[in-house]
C-alpha cells in the first residue's frame, strides 16, 4: 500500500489489518505520519523510486497494490500543476511498471469525483462524462484512462475508487484526519469552534445553488476502508476491471456544514466570505445506488 501513513490510507490499513491481512506500507511522510502506521509494516521511501519498489517485490509476496500516494489539494494544483502531474502520473507509472515487471495484477486506485468536472447532472453515476477542471482532477483521469491501457497491453486488472469528500474517523479513536497544514473543511470548522483557528473561509458565495455555496457529497473513511476491501475481494475473485463512484448520495453545502458544527458543539466562530478558488465545481454528489 502506497501512502499508508495519510489519512484514508491508514484508515484501510488497520482495516485490512482487522480482516487478517499483512500489509507492507510505503509512505515517504511527506504527507503521512510514522505513528498512523503499525509497527512493522513501513517501508519509508517514494513510489517513484524503482530501487525501493523493486526491492518491496522482492522481499514480500505481494497480491495487490493499493495507491493512496497522491497530492491531493484542488487550488494548488492550479498554482503548481508541474508537480501534481509528476507526482500523481509520473510516479505511479513506476510503480506500474515495477508491478508488469514482477508480475503483480490487481491495482485499486485512490480516484476522485474531480474527474466528473462542472457536472452535466447530478447525481453523478460511473458514466458521467469525464471533463475535470483543475490539473488534481486531470491527474487522476489520467490515470484511469492509463490503467485501460495497462490492461490492454499487460493485463493489468485494476479498480478505481472515485471518493467524492472523506471525513470522519476511526470510531474507536485511534486514528483521524490530520494534514499539516490542515485544507478539509470538516476539521477546520471544528478547530474554529475549539478556537484552535480565529475563523474559517467560504470560497465563494455566488453559486448556483441554494445559499450560494459548494455542495458536496461526504462519505465516512470507515465505509472507504471496507469499499478497498471489497474491492481487493472483488479483483481476487476474477472479476474485470471497474470503476466506482464512492459517496453517500446526499449533498450538504458549505453554509450546512458550518451552520450544523455551530449547532452541535454551541459554539460561535467568525466566517469569512471570501472569493471563489479556482477549479471549484459548484455541486458534487454522487449516485451510490
Amino acid at each position: 500500500m502506497t501512502g499508508g501513513g495519510g489519512y484514508i490510507g491508514s484508515h484501510v490499513v488497520q482495516y485490512l489489518h482487522r480482516c487478517g491481512r499483512e500489509v507492507v506500507v510505503l509512505d515517504d511522510l511527506s504527507g503521512g505520519f510514522r505513528d498512523a502506521v503499525p509497527e512493522g509494516c513501513l517501508v519509508e521511501g517514494n513510489i517513484g523510486d524503482r530501487a525501493v519498489l523493486d526491492r518491496i517485490f522482492a522481499e514480500h509476496e505481494i497480491d495487490a497494490v493499493m495507491n493512496f500516494a497522491s497530492f491531493i489539494e484542488v487550488g494548488a494544483s492550479t498554482r503548481d500543476p508541474s508537480a501534481y502531474y509528476r507526482n500523481n502520473v509520473g510516479n505511479t507509472l513506476e510503480l506500474l511498471d515495477a508491478m508488469v515487471q514482477h508480475g503483480v495484477k490487481h491495482f485499486i486506485f485512490s480516484s476522485t469525483a474531480a474527474i466528473f468536472g462542472d457536472p452535466e447532472y447530478t447525481p453523478i453515476d460511473e458514466a458521467h462524462p469525464k471533463a475535470p477542471i483543475n490539473p488534481y482532477g486531470r491527474s487522476k483521469w489520467l490515470i484511469e484512462q492509463i490503467l485501460a491501457d495497462y490492461e490492454q497491453a499487460y493485463g493489468l486488472k485494476s479498480v478505481c475508487l472515485r471518493y467524492f469528500n472523506a471525513a470522519g474517523a476511526d470510531p474507536d479513536g485511534a486514528l483521524g484526519e490530520r494534514h499539516e497544514p490542515e485544507t478539509h473543511l470538516i476539521p477546520l470548522v471544528l478547530q474554529a469552534a475549539l478556537g484552535r483557528r480565529d475563523s474559517i473561509s467560504i470560497f465563494g458565495t455566488d453559486y448556483p445553488t441554494p445559499d450560494g455555496t459548494c455542495i458536496r457529497d461526504y462519505i465516512h473513511v470507515e465505509d472507504l476502508a471496507q469499499a478497498h476491501w471489497r474491492a481487493f475481494e472483488y479483483l481476487e475473485s476474477g472479476a474485470s476491471s471497474a470503476a466506482f463512484n464512492l459517496g453517500n448520495g446526499s449533498g450538504f453545502s458549505i453554509r450546512e456544514v458550518i451552520d450544523t458544527a455551530r449547532r452541535v458543539t454551541g459554539r460561535d466562530f467568525q466566517v469569512v466570505e471570501a472569493e471563489r478558488r479556482p477549479g471549484d465545481p459548484p455541486v458534487l454528489v454522487a449516485d451510490s445506488s
